[in-house]
């Protein structure tokens, strides 16, 4: 199994720029597709950036595109998320998920692993 450990949130204001690590510590991390998922207070776990296992393709939230980026780094266990042109309306805990399965997937029970998340905040 892999544990990932998400690390890069903050304040921030609108329009600026942040960059979310998650590292994950156990089984082979190149063997994982893996996630980005958000939480709003009083909202549900919504999806927005996943990856496949050597970086050939990936996926992103509507709300998200051409703002965000997902990139990975295999050799150091890491993915990232590149968050330009930040609103207001991305303010949430950010979580990092594993999915044990070659192909990317937008659905949370598709996940296997999941970080603890972090905090971003985005002020008007």
């Amino acid at each position: 199994q892999v544990q990932p450990v998400e690390s890069g949130g903050g304040l921030v204001q609108a329009g600026g720029s942040l960059r979310l690590s998650c590292a994950a510590s156990g089984r082979p991390f190149s063997t994982y597709t893996m996630g980005w998922f958000r939480q709003a207070p009083g909202k549900e776990r919504e999806f927005v950036a996943a990856i496949t296992r050597s970086s050939g393709s990936t996926y992103y939230a509507d709300s998200v595109k051409g703002r965000f980026t997902i990139s990975r780094d295999n050799a150091k266990n890491t993915v990232y998320l590149q968050m330009n042109s930040l609103k207001p309306e991305d303010t949430a805990v950010y979580y990092c998920a594993a999915r044990n399965f070659k192909v990317v997937a937008s659905i949370e029970a598709n996940y296997d692993y999941w970080g603890q998340g972090t905090q971003v905040t985005v002020s008007s």
